[in-house]
């Protein structure tokens, strides 16, 4: 079975779910059949998750913290991409 009719597949069955059980979509919000995008500061691909270059911009250029407070924040800033950095602990 080729990509396009597994994604057509799941693609119904998540529109019967939502029927059944009310919800609605905000359809301006929606993309269908698409191999690639931005979801939640992450670059989707078929295959695999990136983080999207412009979240790394915006960590990468925060100035070197100067004392607790902006350390936390940068913490936080990084901590939330640890799941792409190898060996981040």
């Amino acid at each position: 079975m080729n990509l396009a009719r597994r994604s057509f597949l799941g693609l119904e069955e998540v529109l019967k779910r939502y029927e059944e059980t009310q919800l609605v979509f905000n359809w301006e919000k929606c993309h269908f059949m698409v191999t690639e995008g931005i979801v939640l500061g992450n670059k989707i691909f078929h295959v695999r998750l990136e983080v999207d270059p412009a979240k790394i911009d915006v960590v990468s250029k925060l100035p070197p913290p100067s004392d607790l407070k902006p350390l936390r924040s940068f913490m936080g800033h990084a901590g939330f991409y640890r799941r792409c950095i190898k060996g981040f602990s």
